[in-house]
C-alpha cells in the first residue's frame, strides 16, 4: 500500500528491503546514515562516552535482529528512536536497581558578573537532577523537555497511553521541583515550572 510507505524515503526503503533479505552492506548504510541521530538521543541517557557508544551499538544490534518487524508506517529513524528510547530506559532501570546515583554538583559559575549561568552548567545540573528520579519519571521529562517530544510521541515510543504520560509528567515535575528546592537551585531550572 503506497499510502503506508509514503513516510519512508526511497533510499531507506531500498536498504531496508535489502537488509531484510540478509544484505549486511545495506544495513551498514542504514547504520551510517542514522548513527549520529541515535548517538544524540543516547547522550540523553548517559553522558559517559563509553556507555553512550555501548547503547548506540545495542540499539543497532536490536534493530538488526528485529528489522523484519519494521512495517514502513513511519520514517526509519523514528522506528530507531523508539528502540533507542527503550534501550536508554532499560539502562536507567538497571542503574536504579544497582543504586548508581549521580552526585549533584550545583556549582554554577556565571560567565561574567551579572550574567546568567553557562548553558553547559545548566545542562549538567539538569542531567544530575533527572538522574535522581525514578527511571520512568526521568524518561518522561527528558523526552518532553530535552528532546521536545509530544505526549503522543512519548506514548508511542514507550507503548503507554497518553493519560499515563501526562500523569507521570505531572508527578515527575513535582518530584523534580522538590529536589531542586531542597538543593536550592530552582532558579537555574525554570523549565521545570
Amino acid at each position: 500500500d503506497r499510502s503506508v510507505n509514503c513516510n519512508v524515503n526511497q533510499e531507506d526503503r531500498q536498504d531496508i528491503d535489502a537488509a531484510k533479505t540478509g544484505d549486511h552492506d545495506a544495513y551498514k548504510r542504514l547504520v551510517e546514515r542514522y548513527e549520529a541521530d541515535v548517538s544524540r538521543l543516547m547522550w540523553r541517557f548517559t553522558q559517559k562516552d563509553y556507555l553512550c557508544e555501548e547503547l548506540v551499538q545495542e540499539v543497532f544490534v536490536e534493530a538488526f535482529f528485529s528489522i523484519d518487524s519494521y512495517q514502513y508506517r513511519a520514517p526509519f529513524v523514528y522506528w530507531l528512536k523508539t528502540i533507542a528510547t527503550r534501550a536508554g530506559y532499560r539502562l536507567w532501570k538497571r542503574q536504579a536497581k544497582e543504586r548508581q546515583f549521580v552526585d549533584l554538583d550545583s556549582t554554577v559559575e556565571p560567565e561574567a558578573p551579572g550574567a546568567g549561568p553557562k548553558e553547559e552548567d545548566v545542562q549538567r545540573i539538569a542531567h544530575q537532577l533527572l538522574a535522581r528520579l525514578a527511571p520512568a519519571d526521568r524518561l518522561v521529562l527528558s523526552l518532553m523537555y530535552l528532546d521536545k517530544c509530544s505526549v503522543k510521541e512519548i506514548a508511542e515510543h514507550m507503548g503507554w497511553n497518553r493519560a499515563v504520560v501526562k500523569t507521570r509528567a505531572y508527578r515527575a515535575r513535582k518530584k523534580l521541583r522538590a529536589i531542586a528546592d531542597k538543593e536550592q537551585i530552582w532558579d537555574e531550572l525554570e523549565w521545570t515550572a
